[in-house]
């Protein structure tokens, strides 16, 4: 298979990289935001609110698999992705600015247009998932890249998670502070989408090879790929569990730390912060043990410590913020490495197979990441619910009982930290390597021969 080789260029790795704001931010905030936004200020009940996050997000499992196949099949003077980082990113910000606009004080409005910001970020994301594997077909050059891609995004979730909530209520709170921090979210998800586009502008793309003729068969040869399965199940049953803490963190702050102005800020800079930090330890961790030992590791650690902060009620604030740190060190080295895992997983098959199907591996990817993200706040909904949470449409918190404070403790911690380190069974049969990659560019695919 004919890739282009060796290291990339600084820039081009920043350039890469500055799309995680894009990523980072429309996967943090709504996931952060939207869910007490329809249960504190529209005044949604808890188990509606669920299924309005939900359902948008859903629609992606079917979207982001053809926006792969639409990427694929595109051929113009910019290549088959970069013109999908322009037009995708330029319409996100402009719906993401509309979902909190709230013309009408209607959860079906706020669920359509999130709907549309779906489609839209689907568009974007899929190419740009699947651009590593065409830029460069250098096992370790794929890490370096996702290490300079993680810890952008780490900057973004920080910028955007920690920060979104100050804007809300430095306007207000309510509708009117909403509106102001969804027009700040969206002028990130602008400044991300012009990086990325012109950052990235003269980077290889590989050479384009022959699709798969249809989108059945697209799928057939995903399912054969069984690194790649093994690592989207795992990928993907962690999402949820990442972001059924991440719909927790508003709740917690507000019930558990009492603490409803500052503390979903300050956990948020206490989750992102250290990730920054330790990028450099999670590369070396890599290079020593390999990326699915490393992974296994992150995950342990993110769950150890989720776990641990069930016990927040009866700890000092700083202990709590010095766990949350804990958390997010094991999140940081989870998304490095799934992300390197993953063009791995691309990269095999195409030097099986001598076919060009990035956009259709990645489509199902971010498919499968982005439903994961969407059932998180959904999940985390029906724990409010069961637990009796009250709803309120003043902008403020109604007050809660024991039991309804029980359930935003066990969702935020216990819960998550069981969905994430379960899923580590799926990774059992996973032994893609680089000594394996290097054996699958000279041994060719049976099922190959045979056809």
């Amino acid at each position: 298979m004919d890739h282009p080789s060796g290291s990339l260029p600084g820039r081009v790795r920043a350039g890469y990289a500055l799309g995680s704001l894009v990523t980072g931010a429309f996967g943090t905030v709504p996931g952060l935001l939207l869910l007490p936004y329809l249960t504190d200020t529209l005044g949604v009940a808890a188990g509606i609110a669920g299924l309005l996050v939900l359902a948008p997000k859903a629609w992606d499992v079917l979207i982001n698999p053809v926006a792969g196949s639409v990427s694929d099949r595109t051929r113009t003077s910019l290549g088959a992705r970069r013109p999908f980082l322009l037009g995708g990113g330029l319409t996100l910000a402009v719906l993401f600015a509309l979902i909190f606009a709230a013309p009408v004080r209607s959860g079906v409005y706020v669920a359509l247009v999130f709907l549309a910001a779906a489609t839209a970020f689907a568009f974007y994301q899929v190419p740009y998932v699947a651009m590593p594997a065409e830029m460069t077909d250098d096992y370790a050059e794929r890490t370096r890249l996702m290490t300079w891609r993680v810890a952008i995004l780490a900057v973004a979730i920080l910028v955007s998670g920690a920060v979104s909530p100050m804007v809300t209520e430095q306007f207000g709170g309510g509708v009117p502070g909403h509106r102001a921090m969804g027009v700040f979210v969206a002028a990130l998800i602008l400044v991300g989408t012009l990086g990325s586009f012109f950052g990235t502008r003269g980077a290889p793309t590989g050479k384009v090879l022959r699709s798969e003729p249809s989108f059945a068969a697209q799928l057939r040869v995903v399912r054969g790929n069984r690194p790649f399965r093994l690592l989207l199940i795992c990928f993907v049953v962690q999402a949820a569990g990442i972001a059924i803490m991440l719909a927790g963190v508003s709740y917690f702050a507000t019930q558990i730390l009492e603490s409803p102005e500052t503390g979903a800020t300050v956990l948020f800079a206490c989750f992102v912060g250290p990730a920054l930090l330790v990028m450099p330890i999670w590369t070396r961790v890599g290079r020593r043990a390999g990326k699915l030992r490393a992974y296994v590791l992150a995950s342990v650690l993110f769950a150890a410590a989720g776990a641990l902060l069930a016990l927040a009620p009866f700890l000092p604030a700083v202990v709590v913020y010095v766990v949350t740190g804990l958390v997010g060190a094991g999140y940081a080295g989870q998304q490095v490495f799934g992300l390197a895992m993953l063009p791995d997983c691309i990269a095999y098959d195409a030097d099986r197979t001598g076919r060009r199907q990035a956009g259709v591996f990645t489509g199902m990817w971010t498919a499968g990441e982005t439903f994961g993200l969407a059932l998180g706040p959904g999940v985390f909904a029906l724990i409010l619910y069961a637990f009796g949470y009250v709803s309120s449409s003043t902008g403020v918190a109604a007050p809660q009982t024991d039991t309804a404070r029980l359930g935003v403790l066990l969702g935020f911690t216990v819960v998550p930290a069981v969905v994430v380190v379960s899923a580590l069974i799926t990774l059992r049969g996973y032994d893609l390597d680089e000594e394996r990659l290097s054996a699958a560019v000279t041994e060719p695919d049976p099922a190959l021969e045979q056809g």
